[in-house]
């Protein structure tokens, strides 16, 4: 009796799943993720290439110092593709939504921090040429390239940005490109749309060292709290632009599979 009970149940769920909403029907298809370039996909490891894109988003791999070799044609489409976009698009969605719902006193002390390089500004004119991420990372030629002050925004970020400066938040960008780049840095910024921000705070090497980026992020957001301002929000492509210490209210991470800062 209970299994005729279970079968009739199976036959009219599947009865009401293929015939749910008259103009499109809703359909039950197998979970069959494609990561790679070719028809069969790629796999690194035993997992797809869009798992381990899903594992490194979310800090579950760590300290990886270059996309796998395999996996190069996925995140090249990814990062070229509408794909990229929307998710920069959800992620700058929300931290408007967030920021709209803000009840702030109008005292000039409350701040954004963004972060610049694939947070802000784009460098994949340059990892284009790099294998995105799957080849050896040469400091030396990538300063070069950010000295030449070409990279394009990142249109989601730049939008958020713009949204920000109308409901009243100054912006602060906190990178860890170093200070000998600050004029081909405040030169890219304005070029790609970031007209006005109230500090711009670049790495002094003679204070911080060889500190890693938490370290390094976490003193400098820790002086702006010390002067007064709040930090209501928060936004990097990297985890160590929001971990650490006073990360500030809420914190936004960015897509980038392209390469690791701790």
């Amino acid at each position: 009796m209970m299994k005729t009970l279970v079968v009739a149940f199976l036959l009219v769920a599947c009865i009401a799943a293929t015939s749910y909403g008259a103009e499109e029907p809703y359909q039950i298809f197998p979970l069959r993720l494609k990561s790679g370039s070719g028809p069969e996909g790629a796999s690194v490891q035993g997992i797809t290439c869009a798992s381990w894109r899903l594992a490194v988003e979310v800090h579950n791999i760590i300290e990886w110092t270059g996309i796998p070799a395999e996996c190069r044609d996925y995140v090249g489409n990814y990062m070229l593709g509408q794909h990229y976009r929307d998710d920069s698009k959800a992620v700058n969605r929300e931290a408007y939504f967030y920021a709209r719902s803000l009840a702030l006193p109008r005292d000039g002390r409350n701040i954004w921090i963004f972060d610049i390089d694939e947070t802000s500004l784009s460098n994949l004119p340059y990892f284009v040429q790099n294998g995105f991420g799957a080849l050896p990372y040469n400091e030396t030629e990538f300063y070069e390239f950010l000295g030449k002050g070409v990279s394009p925004a990142l249109p989601e970020t730049r939008k958020l940005y713009n949204k920000l400066l109308n409901l009243g938040i100054k912006i602060v960008f906190l990178t860890g490109r170093t200070t000998d780049l600050t004029t081909a840095t405040v030169a890219n910024l304005k070029k790609a749309g970031y007209h006005t921000w109230h500090k711009l705070i670049l790495k002094d090497t003679t204070e911080h060292g060889d500190s890693t980026a938490v370290v390094y992020k976490s003193a400098e957001r820790e002086k702006l709290v010390k002067q007064g301002y709040r930090i209501v929000g928060n936004i990097g492509d990297q985890w160590s632009d929001i971990l650490g210490t006073h990360t500030g209210r809420r914190t936004f991470k960015l897509p980038d599979p392209v390469y690791y800062v701790s």
